[in-house]
């Protein structure tokens, strides 16, 4: 196995980029997802303000994030983010197999930053989907989808090259 440099992504520029915003319950949730070429996967960068924040001392505040097939960040009044559809999911695996599946983000007083390298996506495949976060974290174990609650922001993930 060939070894990577995963240091070097964080001076290049990202190959795609999803800009996240809020449903109407989350106004104010906005930030971005950047997707960089490297090996034979893909680093994605995610920075986001606006999450959920509970102060209490036990609380979570982790919220699920993932890529979904759908090709728009559009829907209905009660399901704001109803076109982005279920996870992206080409192999038809069971969750939390599929290939659009991402670690959590932990808000931090309503901020999360989270890279991760993965090799179940590479980026020309996933342009034009979107990305999902949740309000609840994913349980990695509900079907079909982790049972991570209202979907409180999305982007479309564009091509930057």
């Amino acid at each position: 196995m060939r070894e990577l440099n995963l240091m070097s992504t964080w001076c290049a520029r990202p190959a795609a980029r999803a800009l996240i915003a809020g449903s109407p319950s989350y106004p104010d949730l906005h930030g971005s997802m950047d997707f960089y070429e490297a090996g034979e996967g893909t680093v994605v960068m995610a920075s986001l303000w606006g999450l959920p924040y509970n102060p209490a001392p036990c609380a979570a505040n982790i919220c699920a994030m993932h890529i979904h097939a759908g090709g728009a960040c559009k829907g209905t009044q009660e399901e704001p983010f109803a076109d982005a559809l279920g996870h992206y999911n080409p192999g038809n695996c069971p969750h939390p197999g599929h290939a659009g599946d991402l670690p959590p983000l932990f808000s931090n007083r309503g901020y999360a930053w989270l890279g991760v390298y993965t090799e179940r996506v590479r980026i020309p495949e996933i342009i034009g989907h979107t990305v999902i976060i949740h309000e609840w974290r994913d349980d990695f174990t509900s079907q079909p989808a982790g049972d991570a609650g209202a979907r409180i922001g999305c982007g479309l993930i564009e091509s930057l090259r």
